[in-house]
């Protein structure tokens, strides 16, 4: 017997589970013409589950709707307070106070960015729309904190706690915003605060985290010595714990300042309140790309100084250090002084107070017309370039090339014996690596074979449920697959199953790209400095960017669509695979490189033997956090038209229908968790 045939046999033997269900799909594919629930769950199969959360959050609602009302009745009053003191000061007092604020956390530089930042803020005539955001954030903030840190401090001293907390905090932050701003809305009615609360919920999650690991992370000969000295329960905690832990809590304090101010832009969706938000998508809506713009730019500058003043705070600790700034007494003293004057110049001279309309200057109108003229110009190689994408690579990906190849698109006939050969040749592959030994590669060609050729929306349901059971069964065992296959379980009786395959193939879509582009520029990061400081700040902008700023210039540029959705999810997701593989292609220890160069290796052997094995589990960790910011993205998505289950979301959201969004919502949670563990039980270490 040759080696070929060994090979063969063996690769059988060791591959039967995915034979039997290959072949369980051949049979089942043969006969989906006739019985089309083959493909289609049958919806005479689905459970009322929408309806009875709905009926759950009826009875809800009914139960604790006064309580609710008083919390936003209390917290209304706060928000307005700050939004008053906010908007009513004279403009030259809030800057001046963000500008020092800014100066004392991180020195002349952050605060002479502050300034010239809020001016452009005052000069675009976006103030007012801006201050009502930072109001509902300054609010939202200290809320999230609070919860969160008393939430990580109970997950750290009881381990039991800690166990309820985590898959908690998973869901928070799998569930699409927009899923649980239904129930929210009918709890705490329709307004701003709607927006404060879903942010106070969005955001604790990084604070919990953040304060679990740094409590966790205090060196336990700290704790003993504390002990030995006779402190009390509450002395340590005083003393010790929160002092030690205080600068990791400080990096949770900044990730949860920049997730309330996503959240309270997102919430601007419902929320109808004169807000940098509702400007943004006001703008959106009436396809005006200069107002857009500038206004996105405003989420953008917000952004970056909650950015840059949490993480210069989060850097210093506490605003105790002269260095940069004063001692917290005399700040205090200078900061009331400057209130006073700035107040009392506001007073005494108007222009001092409101900004003067003959100092506004909005370049929208301008930013407009040269839209329209390019689009003019090149609208005839954007609709080339957006129907090639469309019609050679979303629908096959989407209807499988049997129905996607035909003479009005691709100018060619699928024909019957162009069909069979491709089979042939799938099979000849699959058979060539079975007689390699590298089977998993055999498996790999004929899965891959059968989603190309069906689509994602073609193959058997019962098909995929096999699949993704028994992948998750041999990266980590019965628990995982008891659990993938439970969640697609879950989108099968709950009828979203044909919406989830439609989120899953725009969303491997855009990974796929993602992975090729972003690995690709990574790699040329990791090569050259030059290249490495250029695309840096790129990433930066890319990540503080709220997410839904990112649909404007592909919106304006190719109108609604798959396309144009596919464009602002590769635009979001990118980010993590150039930063990972940059960052795991630099780790590579000199020493591996050098024993490389000793051994006669060419540049080329140098990338593919030394430097990419080493890099691999960086790779993998950006595929995995790809993956997760393509899902993200994909509710957002929903706004330029796409269905799938973030269209569920949004329809859900508009009929305010709790179960429907809170269904659809853990739907999408499942895919991305489901996702995220078995990447996981990949990625080795």
């Amino acid at each position: 017997m040759s080696t070929f045939t060994r090979g063969f046999a063996t690769s059988c033997l060791k591959t039967w589970p995915w034979l039997i269900v290959l072949i369980l799909t051949a049979i089942l594919l043969t006969q989906r013409t006739e019985f089309p629930q083959i493909v289609a769950y049958p919806e005479a199969w689905t459970l009322p589950i929408a309806e009875a959360v709905s009926a759950a959050m009826d009875g809800l609602v009914e139960w604790v709707q006064h309580t609710a009302r008083a919390i936003s009745g209390g917290l209304n009053v706060a928000f307005s307070a700050v939004q008053w003191l906010l908007i009513g000061a004279p403009w030259l007092a809030s800057v001046s106070l963000f500008a020092l604020i800014a100066w004392q956390g991180g020195g002349w530089r952050l605060a002479l960015l502050t300034f010239v930042l809020l001016l452009y803020v005052l000069t675009s005539g976006y103030w007012v729309p801006a201050m009502n955001t930072l109001s509902l954030v300054l609010v939202a903030l200290p809320l999230s904190v609070l919860i969160g840190f008393g939430l990580g401090y109970l997950g750290y001293r009881s381990h039991r706690a800690r166990q309820a907390i985590m898959p908690l905090l998973d869901l928070m932050q799998t569930v699409p915003a927009f899923a649980y701003l239904i129930p929210i809305l009918l709890l705490f009615g329709f307004g701003p605060v709607v927006g404060l609360i879903a942010s106070v919920v969005f955001a604790v999650p990084p604070m919990v985290r953040n304060t679990i690991l740094g409590l966790q992370n205090i060196p336990p000969a700290v704790l003993e010595s504390a002990r030995m000295s006779g402190c009390s329960r509450r002395q340590q905690f005083s003393w010790v714990e929160f002092p030690a832990a205080l600068p990791q809590m400080l990096v949770g304090v900044n990730q949860t300042t920049m997730a309330a101010l996503s959240m309270v832009i997102i919430a601007a969706i419902i929320g109808g309140f004169n807000d940098i938000g509702w400007a943004v998508l006001s703008a959106m809506r009436k396809a005006q790309f200069g107002q857009s713009l500038l206004s996105g730019a405003v989420i953008v500058i917000l952004a970056v100084l909650l950015d840059r003043i949490s993480a210069a705070y989060a850097a210093r600790q506490l605003p105790t250090s002269s260095f940069c700034g004063l001692p917290l007494r005399r700040f205090a003293l200078v900061f009331v002084a400057i209130l006073a004057v700035t107040m009392l110049a506001g007073y005494l001279f108007p222009v001092l107070h409101d900004w003067p309309a003959w100092l506004t200057y909005s370049p929208a109108q301008a930013i407009n017309e040269a839209t329209t003229q390019f689009v003019r110009a090149y609208g005839d190689l954007m609709a080339a370039v957006k129907n090639g994408m469309q019609f050679f690579l979303l629908l096959p990906v989407k209807l499988g090339v049997e129905r996607a190849i035909v003479p009005f698109t691709w100018g060619i006939t699928f024909t019957p014996a162009a069909k069979v050969a491709y089979w042939v040749i799938a099979l000849a592959g699959c058979a060539v690596a079975f007689g390699l030994s590298w089977w998993r590669a055999g498996v790999a060609i004929l899965v891959l074979a059968g989603v190309i050729y069906f689509g994602t929306t073609g193959l058997p349901w019962l098909t995929v449920l096999l699949l993704i059971s028994l992948v998750a069964y041999q990266v980590s065992g019965p628990g995982l697959a008891l659990f993938a296959g439970g969640s697609v379980a879950f989108l099968l009786i709950t009828g979203l199953w044909e919406p989830a395959m439609i989120s899953v193939y725009l969303c491997s879509v855009a990974v796929f790209l993602c992975i090729v582009f972003g690995g690709l520029i990574g790699i040329w990061a990791a090569s050259s400095e030059a290249v490495s400081g250029i695309i840096r700040p790129i990433n930066d902008m890319l990540q503080t960017l709220p997410q839904f700023v990112l649909l404007i210039p592909a919106l304006m540029l190719f109108q609604v669509g798959d396309f144009t959705a596919l464009l602002a999810i590769i635009a979001y997701a990118i980010v993590p695979m150039i930063r990972y593989t940059e960052q795991g292609l630099r780790m590579v220890p000199k020493t591996l490189i050098d024993v490389g160069r000793s051994c006669g290796c060419s540049a080329w052997q140098l990338f593919w033997q030394v430097r990419l094995p080493q890099a691999l589990p960086q790779i993998l960790v950006g595929i995995n956090q790809t993956i997760l910011y393509g899902l993200g993205m994909l509710v957002i998505a929903a706004l330029v038209g796409t269905t799938g289950l973030g269209q569920a979301i949004f329809v859900a959201l508009g009929e305010a229908n709790a179960g429907a969004g809170l269904v659809a919502g853990l739907g999408m949670a499942l895919i991305a968790m489901t996702t995220d563990r078995i990447l996981q039980a990949v990625i080795p270490g």
